[in-house]
């Protein structure tokens, strides 16, 4: 059996696992990439990165590649499913800039991965290493990957998404199906040139469902996802093929926008939609949890990537000269700067399941009511405003 030894070991590679390899090789700490994929070929569709976000890629030094391939939409527009009357707009752009000092960006998310991917050292990620399952030892812990291979680390972190084996060392839990599952795909831009007009992330609420859309890919495609109801369908995967019939069947009836985007998708991805509930330890003994593995949530927030980044970059200066000594103390304090806020926005991603997909009515109405007099960014300081690196400071001198 070989073995290996390296100081920080990551499962997976994926964009919570790359951006924390990422700060901790601008930190100089050693830290090698174990993913299970034979080839890193992310798939999927868009992906909407927040100012909190942003900011901390920036720093990272991708400031100049993702204003290459993303595209800054101008706002962020709610609107009824049938009539598409607007209920909601928060402006972006360079409003939303000059506010937060970062971009809002929507992205590919391939681009995404392959910018992290190029901050880390080719010979630091490992692919085709699927983990089994972590042990721990007093002063380390070990992957014990499917080819026999065991590598010993100071530190594991679980960076391997909603199925996460490194999560069974905190906790014995199962996701949780919401019900519903989402169509995803990505359409030409100029199959849709009646959305373009302005770069925008449009979402029209519905019952029982709604549909996001939004242009990636210096705006060459549209990225779209359609959320349907469905308590017989299970399965999760990006790769996961649709039918894009039956897509373009639920949105029968929808407005005439929304018809056409549908309808114009040749290929789609659909996987069921799933959460965990939240959990009071992000660490334990030699292994700490990042992004979907700590947190996983569902998209109605548009923050599962975002909080993921804002992890790694907190853990990472959480550990920055620890130690292995100091590691129990470096995981408390990434406990008490992360949990929170991650807890307060799993929460508002589930609740958000239920308040986009209102049957029209009275509840409807409110919601309406409600949306229209919250526009604007005020209601998005909390969330855009963050600055999780300034957070680790604040955090060290309490």
């Amino acid at each position: 059996m070989a073995q290996t030894r390296v100081a920080v070991a990551v499962a997976g590679a994926g964009v919570a696992g790359l951006t924390f390899a990422a700060a901790l090789h601008r930190a100089g700490t050693d830290c090698h990439v174990y993913e299970q994929a034979e080839h890193l070929t992310e798939v999927g569709a868009g992906v909407q990165v927040a100012p909190n976000a942003t900011r901390l890629l920036h720093r990272l030094g991708l400031r100049d590649r993702l204003r290459a391939v993303a595209v800054a939409p101008q706002a962020i527009e709610m609107r009824r499913w049938d009539d598409g009357r607007l209920l909601q707009r928060t402006p972006l752009g360079s409003l939303c800039r000059r506010r937060f000092g970062a971009p809002y960006y929507a992205v590919h998310r391939a681009d995404l991965h392959s910018a992290l991917l190029s901050l880390t050292p080719p010979d630091r990620v490992h692919l085709g290493a699927r983990l089994v399952t972590v042990t721990q030892g007093t002063d380390e812990a070990r992957l014990h990957l499917s080819d026999g291979t065991t590598v010993a680390a100071d530190l594991v972190v679980g960076a391997d998404g909603i199925h996460s084996v490194v999560r069974e060392q905190i906790v014995a839990d199962r996701p949780r199906y919401s019900g519903q599952t989402i169509y995803r795909g990505l359409v030409p831009a100029e199959r849709v040139p009646f959305l373009l007009a302005e770069p925008r992330v449009l979402l029209w609420l519905g019952p029982d469902q709604h549909c996001v859309c939004y242009p990636v890919s210096s705006g060459r495609q549209v990225s779209f996802g359609a959320t349907v109801s469905a308590s017989d369908w299970r399965e999760e995967s990006w790769a996961a093929r649709g039918d894009a019939a039956q897509l373009a069947a639920a949105y029968a009836g929808w407005h005439p926008d929304v018809v056409r985007l549908v309808g114009v998708a040749e290929t789609v991805s659909r996987w069921a939609l799933h959460d965990r509930e939240s959990i009071d330890r992000l660490g334990s003994g030699r292994v700490a949890l990042i992004g979907d593995a700590a947190h996983p949530m569902l998209p109605f927030q548009a923050q599962g990537a975002n909080q993921a980044i804002e992890d790694a970059v907190v853990l990472a200066a959480c550990l920055a000269g620890a130690g292995p000594g100091g590691l129990n103390a470096a995981l408390r304090r990434y406990e008490r700067i992360r949990l929170p806020r991650t807890t307060r926005i799993q929460h508002q991603s589930r609740a958000n399941a239920e308040t986009f997909h209102l049957v029209d009515g009275d509840a409807q109405r409110r919601r309406d009511t409600s949306a229209q007099a919250s526009s604007g960014l005020d209601r998005h300081e909390w969330l855009f405003g963050y600055d999780a690196e300034q957070a680790t400071t604040t955090s060290r001198s309490t």
